[in-house]
């Protein structure tokens, strides 16, 4: 409205300003044209001064009267035309139509200041032809009518223009208002579905990778190894015994058992090894760029800080041990499965022989 307002202001004082042409023809080279050349010249720098304040400050909301001010201005300046070209009246009356049109559609305002503007252009000029020019009673009555419909016309016509543009705006409002309600259920959604998804990659009790999940990311590791040609290394591990921990102490202890074997492999692992539940008290381990001997170091590490751990406080000399299979790609095409069986194997063989020992599958 501002860009708007400034744009229009400029034009009009320059429409304004070129009736100097105008007064030329009416009145030659005179005092009064001098004078009408430096009232118009006043009108057009005010009114340039004023658009670009209105560009930079303009505000219906706290500064409505810079808005009215430029059409007090340009009203002024048509009124003072009358006393100083008196006998071109019926040009005038013309303009002052004109101009009250202007004020109401062409230069963006309020309307109560619009009505206002005009309500002064139009007094103020019948004021200055009943004081200079020499009109009857009918002529005066004839301007005052026409400049009634002028105004009446342009105050409902504006009026309207106002409505539209509160009904425009309300819909707007109401599409934003259904936009954000729609980001924020799209949000919503997004959350949820993070949410599930979290719950479907991750081991509720160890906050391990879940089975399918692990299986994914072993498997896109594999796929890389082969690429590069590097050595990959999986193995599976169990926790002895654990049916009679359950079946002594309880579900729970057990729980406590699960999450503090799973809280050992993390810390022992490298951040590029993957870990999951694998089921029960199963987890597994894929190893990228390591061998079955570095695997088998590992193993036995994590076997030796799982024996150390105490979870048990009823009991604490009893110790925590597990048995570990290992297997590891043997050729390019091996898949993930065949290396999972490949462990379980080792595994099966490493608790068939007796539990707490690391098993790797070619020994099995």
């Amino acid at each position: 409205m501002r860009l708007e307002s400034c744009l229009t202001l400029i034009v009009a004082a320059l429409v304004f300003g070129m009736f100097v042409i105008s007064d030329y023809y009416y009145i030659g080279v005179s005092t009064e044209l001098y004078l009408l050349l430096a009232m118009r010249t006043l009108v057009i720098v005010s009114c340039v001064i004023l658009a670009f304040v209105l560009g930079r400050w303009g505000s219906y909301t706290s500064n409505v009267w810079l808005h009215a001010l430029p059409l007090w201005i340009l009203a002024t300046g048509i009124i003072l035309i009358v006393p100083l070209r008196p006998d071109s009246l019926a040009t005038q009356v013309t303009a002052v139509v004109v101009a009250t049109m202007a004020f109401y559609l062409l230069i963006p305002n309020l309307l109560p200041v619009v009505a206002i503007a005009s309500f002064y252009l139009n007094m103020g000029f019948l004021a200055a032809t009943a004081m200079v020019a020499d009109i009857s009673a009918v002529v005066a009555l004839r301007i005052l009518l026409l400049l009634i419909m002028a105004n009446v016309v342009g105050f409902f016509a504006l009026l309207r223009l106002e409505k539209l543009q509160r009904g425009q705006f309300a819909l707007l409002q109401e599409e934003r208002v259904q936009n954000q309600q729609l980001m924020d259920e799209i949000s919503h959604r997004k959350s949820l579905e993070a949410q599930l998804r979290r719950v479907a990659e991750r081991d509720a009790l160890t906050g391990l990778d879940s089975r399918s999940h692990f299986m994914e990311r072993a498997r896109e590791l594999l796929l890389r190894s082969q690429h590069q040609q590097a050595p990959f290394s999986l193995f599976m591990i169990d926790v002895d015994h654990f049916k009679a921990i359950n079946d002594t102490w309880g579900h729970s202890q057990g729980d406590r058992v699960l999450s503090a074997i799973a809280t050992t492999c993390r810390r022992s692992l490298r951040p590029q090894d993957v870990i999951g539940r694998f089921g029960g008290e199963e987890f597994i381990v894929a190893l990228p760029d390591t061998r079955l001997k570095d695997a088998r170091v590992v193993a036995e590490r994590l076997q030796k800080e799982v024996a150390e751990l105490l979870v048990i406080e009823e009991l604490p000399d009893q110790r925590l041990t597990v048995t570990i299979g290992i297997a590891g790609v043997l050729h390019e095409k091996a898949d993930l499965e065949a290396l999972v069986n490949q462990a379980d194997q080792a595994l099966y063989a490493g608790k068939h022989n007796g539990r707490n020992r690391v098993v790797m599958s070619n020994e099995g």
